[in-house]
């Protein structure tokens, strides 16, 4: 009975051996999310049993909803949390091996129910953003609307990674611009979300060589008046180099305006507005 793991809309067979699972793309399972380090977590895998590690990481691994200190072996039925990313592990009696085919992406991609791009708009703007007044939702309701925009991204890194990022843009569109509209109003993200909006903006600039993606991020912690994160900037100091057409004149102003709170920034904050401004000899030319 081979184990298989469960990951947004896809099954996926566990081999034998070592499975790793992180943001870096030696990972057998690479995820975009910012929660998540480079080599996260580890699956080690027996004919007759899986058991699972955290590698070190900086957010931890929880089983079940506990964090794992050593260790964990594994039931079927067990959820793995890493960072925002669920997986669930199961046994099936039907061995696959084969990759993830275009009907199997087709059929993903019909979870989603054929949303149209108010439907997307509504269900982003409830489950990314705070509520304004009275109506707040209680936090279940909330845990499954963004779960709903996790598996959007998640479908988004399929079509990215079979080679069709105007496929990616599209499903993404919605949900980004549905952030960074609510962000312009005073609407602030709720936590971790811009940093997923922005790390997902750059992975479009980079597959689509669209430099309006780039400008988004500055637009989008423009608007916030924070410091980029490190993971972004990390993105950025690759993608800046493909993307065409960066708007230099946003980036620039999005700078000034960190240098006039840069006073009241923490030195972990200071250093990383070093590296923005170092973006600035890349952008020369675009």
């Amino acid at each position: 009975m081979p184990f298989r793991i469960r990951y947004l809309a896809h099954d996926l067979e566990l081999p034998v051996g070592e499975f790793i699972v992180g943001r870096g793309p030696e990972c057998q399972l690479a995820v975009d999310d910012p929660l998540v380090s480079r080599k996260h977590a580890a699956l080690h895998v027996r004919k007759d049993g899986v058991v699972a590690q955290d590698l070190g990481s900086r957010n931890g691994v929880l089983v079940n909803g506990l964090k794992i200190d050593g260790p964990r072996e594994l039931s079927p039925g067990d959820k793995i949390r890493i960072g925002n990313q669920e997986i669930i592990i199961y046994k099936t009696d039907e061995p696959r091996s084969s990759p993830l085919s275009d009907e199997e992406h087709r059929r993903a991609m019909q979870t989603i129910g054929g949303m149209n791009v108010n439907e997307i708009h509504a269900s982003i703007e409830a489950a990314a953003l705070d509520s304004v007044g009275d109506g707040r939702m209680n936090r279940s309701e909330t845990s499954r609307r963004f779960q709903s925009v996790r598996l959007l991204c998640g479908v988004a890194d399929k079509a990215l990674a079979m080679g069709k990022p105007d496929e990616a843009e599209r499903i993404l569109n919605a949900l980004l611009q549905g952030i960074l509209k609510r962000s312009k109003i005073g609407q602030r993200p709720k936590d971790g979300v811009a940093e997923y909006a922005a790390l997902y903006a750059a992975r479009l600039a980079a597959a689509t060589t669209k430099g309006l993606w780039v400008d988004y991020v500055f637009d989008l912690y423009g608007s916030l008046h924070k410091v980029l994160p490190a993971t972004v900037i990390d993105e950025l100091y690759t993608v800046v180099r493909k993307a065409k057409s960066i708007d230099v004149k946003l980036f620039r102003g999005y700078v000034e305006d960190l240098r006039k709170i840069a006073p009241q920034l923490g030195p972990a904050d200071r250093f990383l507005l070093q590296r923005i401004e170092g973006l600035d000899r890349l952008l020369g030319g675009s």
